[in-house]
């Protein structure tokens, strides 16, 4: 009979943020794979956890996976971990769940904190659409085609960086993004440190000049906007501001229709396609 493995999300940096479900999986199962033994080890003294370790990096050699996986066939119960954060995002690990999966043995996730997560809902940025890029390319060639081929992405982008790398990353972003994008940059999420800075590309680049970056960071950019679109979508509002006012009035939706074309100079048909299409929204304005 086949064991089963155990996902098992751990703090990104206060444990209180430790789940009781993840503390009661790491005592229940046979053995943990970990990316670090010197880091998982310190989580497990602190909640009084002991099971062992076994190293299962990016760097670890096929034959770790197989082992993993012949363990897991013989009955073992597995839990895989990170050093922070949840397992696989930016860590490896997805083709031992694939293998799982394909060999059908069991697999089950133990949510918790996700740095890129929590940094995008405290960046102020649109959590509608979202991409998230992780760690950028070391190759620097690399890393500028990347960063090109995202220049037009019109939803929320985000990245991890280490402060060493920190400045060349904004200044590469500034010239291929604009220096006015905007950009929050979050670091040190639910540490005593934690902080949110608001602002652009070119005024983030002085701030570390005279402020070296210290802490991991995560980066959450604002879209690609089109100025057109930008435009015609203010123009949009714009169109539905007057059309409430007009039905607040008591005028028909032909002819509110009528005279805010009339009044902003555009095709009747048009404002009144808005009118229809927007009919919700203005109702509940």
């Amino acid at each position: 009979m086949s064991g089963k493995l155990f996902i098992v999300g751990t703090p990104i940096g206060n444990l209180d943020d430790m789940s009781k479900r993840a503390i009661d999986t790491l005592n229940l199962v046979d053995f943990i794979a970990c990316e670090d033994t010197r880091v998982t080890i310190r989580l497990l003294n602190h909640f009084g956890i002991k099971k062992k370790l076994v190293s299962f990096h990016e760097f670890s050699p096929k034959e770790k996976e197989e082992k993993i996986i012949h363990e897991l066939k013989d009955g073992k119960k597995i839990a895989l971990v990170s050093d922070a954060g949840m397992p696989l995002i930016s860590d490896p690990g997805y083709e031992l769940v694939r293998r799982c999966i394909e060999e059908d043995i069991e697999v089950t996730v133990v949510p918790g904190p996700s740095a890129f997560v929590c940094a995008l809902v405290l960046s102020g940025q649109n959590t509608y659409s979202f991409v998230f890029e992780g760690f950028l390319p070391k190759n620097k060639r690399v890393k500028r085609e990347k960063l090109e081929s995202l220049k037009y992405e019109k939803r929320t982008l985000i990245f991890y960086e280490a402060p060493h790398k920190l400045l060349d990353t904004l200044s590469q972003m500034a010239e291929i993004f604009g220096e006015e994008r905007e950009i929050s940059i979050v670091k040190e999420i639910t540490k005593v440190h934690e902080s949110v800075m608001l602002t652009n590309l070119s005024k983030a680049i002085e701030f570390f000049k005279q402020n070296p970056p210290k802490g991991e960071y995560v980066l959450v950019v604002r879209g690609y906007e089109d100025a057109k679109e930008k435009e015609q979508e203010n123009n949009i509002e714009l169109i539905r501001e007057k059309l409430n006012e007009k039905l607040l009035q008591g005028f028909s939706k032909k002819e509110a229709a009528r005279m805010v074309a009339d009044e902003l100079k555009l095709p009747k048909n048009k404002v009144y396609k808005i009118m229809v299409e927007s009919s919700d929204a203005i109702k509940k304005e």
